[in-house]
């Protein structure tokens, strides 16, 4: 009796260390998904790496408006003096065997031809660029994300399908059984319902492959270890959703809201400093900068203070300098054109877009009319070969058909989520 009741609690423990698994399986919503995509993808650490690069870029050039300070130091020690002079027949004397000296120095530029301003903007300019490249990066890492997170969404709902359709041939091959035994349908129909069934199991296994290996992809994606979670969400078949107007948005107004956009104006911009920088390079530089020196060279400390002022003018470089700056001019140009043109097509874009929501919503209903008919012709050919007046290879067309139709309205609902992220990030948002 004892080891029955040993035999039973070993039973329940294992049973329960088998279910824990399953209970302590996770479950995540798009939003979570995308969250823990932005915080672990390798894209997001990449862009968050060049902000940080550009922000220290941006650090260096401001130290440009300080002074330049310097230190040297020598020292020598000769076998002989390096100065050497003979007084008189059999009678010299020589100087500086040995000696030492130092200096520290600091230099201010007072002008620069606007080098150092011009530096200072474009390393700004560039801390700017890379945060829209940041934003450019969410944009594409929240699409991705979106992308993996509905092909799970929608295989999980075909495999739903699949289910209730193997629900139905069970009991249609019961049904069918039965009429077999007692003599009232013949062997072909029960064959037909057989071969369906295989055909079904058939599918169902490639479908649950394509999920394990769907959920694999999300789940590198947004840093997830292994399948072992689930998709919280079902997709509406009874509840068409309203059409998005809502989410239209003035296509002129909404191009200065990307991040497309803003980086050719920034393109234009850098082009414009490195203009300025290469006239600066070609015009006088002005500093001015004090001193200390020391030297012991007679053994004697001799310490003094100096202040100086220099202008360098770089009279060599005019004739090539000039063609680099009506190199830059010309880049200039070439920016504002790239810019000109891009917005011009990404506004075209952003119709595309829209035209891509609008036909993505009219697929929807399409399919979910399909889905009455479907169900209906399914209902109608159930009762017909009930009564005997239509075949079993109708019957399992209707089945097929009602499978088909619930499949194309999960792809064309997802297809329509995916397509409204796509006008949201075309036209900024």
């Amino acid at each position: 009796m004892r080891q029955d009741k040993y035999k039973k609690v070993v039973i329940f423990a294992l049973c329960g260390f088998m279910m824990f698994p399953l209970c302590a399986q996770k479950t995540y919503t798009l939003e979570q998904c995308r969250s823990m995509a932005l915080a672990h993808n390798i894209k997001m650490k990449k862009a968050h790496t060049d902000l940080k690069a550009a922000e220290q870029t941006k650090k260096e050039a401001f130290t440009g408006y300080f002074p330049t300070v310097g230190a040297t130091g020598a020292g020598f020690n000769a076998n002989k003096g390096l100065l050497e002079m003979e007084l008189a027949p059999g009678m010299g004397m020589s100087m500086l065997k040995n000696g030492i000296v130092g200096s520290i120095t600091a230099t201010q530029p007072l002008f620069t031809g606007g080098q150092i301003v011009n530096s200072n903007k474009l390393a700004k300019v560039s801390v700017e660029v890379s945060k829209w490249q940041l934003r450019q990066s969410e944009n594409e890492v929240s699409y991705t994300t979106e992308q993996y997170y509905w092909q799970v969404v929608t295989l999980q709902e075909k495999l739903t399908t699949l289910t209730t359709v193997q629900k139905m041939l069970d009991r249609l091959y019961q049904d069918v059984e039965v009429a077999v035994k007692a003599g009232m349908t013949t062997r072909n129909e029960l064959l037909q319902v057989e071969l369906k069934r295989n055909e079904v199991a058939s599918n169902r296994i490639k479908l649950e492959n394509a999920l394990s290996l769907s959920k694999m992809v999300l789940a590198q994606y947004i840093g997830e270890t292994g399948d072992g979670f689930e998709i919280e969400t079902d997709i509406p078949v009874e509840d068409i959703p309203v059409f998005p107007e809502q989410l239209r948005r003035d296509h002129h107004a909404s191009l200065v809201l990307t991040p497309e956009y803003h980086l050719l104006e920034k393109n234009v911009e850098a082009n414009r400093l490195q203009k300025n920088l290469a006239i600066g390079k070609n015009l006088p530089t002005i500093a001015i900068g004090a001193g200390y020196m020391y030297d012991d060279l007679m053994d004697k400390s001799h310490p003094f203070g100096i202040a100086f002022a220099t202008v360098s003018i770089p009279i060599s470089n005019w004739w090539g300098g000039s063609h680099a700056i009506k190199k830059q001019k010309l880049q200039l140009k070439y920016a504002e054109y790239e810019r000109d043109d891009t917005g011009e097509l990404l506004m075209i874009k952003m119709q595309k877009a829209w035209n891509d929501v609008d036909d993505a919503y009219k697929q929807i209903l399409i399919a979910r009319k399909s889905i009455e008919q479907a169900t209906e012709n399914l209902k109608l050919n159930e009762d017909y070969y009930k009564a005997g007046t239509t075949s079993m290879s109708d019957l399992l067309d209707a089945q097929s058909m009602f499978q088909q139709s619930r499949d194309t309205y999960v792809d064309a609902y997802s297809q329509y989520q995916i397509k409204k992220l796509e006008y949201l990030l075309a036209t900024g948002r």
